[in-house]
């Protein structure tokens, strides 16, 4: 997922080091091209379950039949049971996101918000520290040659928060459709009320959309958030956390799932 590549510095000098190395997969379904993705394909599978999901072209896992990925030529099939119904209509309005990457919403994924009501859920502080320490001592392709995001699930049903899932792609919207497929392959299993989902990108519109859908009621993020995320997660009553390092923190919605402790505050 990462090639050697030779730099030249300021100094005139070469530097070898390492940078990410995407790849294009087209998605077919039913042998009908959907979209092409720019991605690190650690879990190709995965992706594509979950860029299905997160679009609510399949509602159930139960319809797909089989999925074969084939690098030779960049292309993931999908083969379904039955079909999905209006894909043409369901398709044919795009919204082009602030995804890294250009990322896209299908434009019936735009309505279907007022029918998600979120799962009750609450999150210490001390589990945001357990967070931010876990990503932090993460063993990652950033480490090694930056230029790509990385997105994890945490359970926070016990008294510290435990990563079940990190995933790094060059965009958050692949990183966070990689975690939902894997999230729908574990069947119920693992479903969204005790979790976090944690992004080291922007807390966007897109990325609130797809934490909503995850079942996901608490985001955290190292960097910021944009408006119109804001106003998704105010709509929704999902606890949206940002500029998450060590123990400083920004809540910038539903508060109330948050456990707070008391604090001194530095002079």
């Amino acid at each position: 997922m990462v090639r050697e590549v030779i730099a030249v510095d300021e100094f005139g000098q070469n530097r070898t080091l390492f940078i990410p190395a995407e790849r294009a997969l087209t998605i077919y379904v039913d042998k009908r091209e959907l979209v092409t993705l720019m991605t690190l394909g650690a879990h190709p599978e995965w992706l594509v379950l979950g860029y299905l999901r997160n679009q609510r072209l399949i509602e159930n896992l139960a319809e797909i039949e089989s999925i074969t990925v084939d690098w030779d030529v960049g292309a993931a099939a999908v083969k379904t049971r039955q079909g999905i119904s209006d894909i043409e209509k369901r398709t044919e309005k795009r919204v082009v996101t602030s995804g890294c990457g250009q990322g896209s919403l299908f434009g019936d994924v735009l309505d279907a918000f007022d029918g998600i009501k979120l799962p009750e859920a609450k999150v210490t502080q001390s589990q945001l520290e357990d967070i931010t320490d876990t990503i932090r001592l993460q063993d990652s392709i950033y480490k090694q040659a930056g230029s790509v995001h990385g997105c994890a699930l945490f359970s926070i049903s016990g008294k510290s928060a435990e990563k079940l899932v990190f995933v790094e792609d060059v965009g958050r919207h692949n990183a966070i459709d990689t975690i939902a497929g894997w999230m729908w392959l574990q069947d119920e299993a693992v479903h969204g009320q005790d979790k976090v989902f944690y992004s080291t990108g922007r807390l966007t519109s897109e990325m609130v959309m797809k934490a909503a859908q995850m079942g996901v009621p608490i985001v955290v993020s190292r960097s910021g958030m944009t408006e119109m995320g804001l106003a998704l997660a105010l709509q929704l009553n999902l606890c949206a956390i940002g500029r998450a390092t060590n123990k400083r923190f920004l809540c910038f919605s539903a508060p109330d799932r948050v456990q707070w402790q008391t604090r001194t505050i530095a002079a």
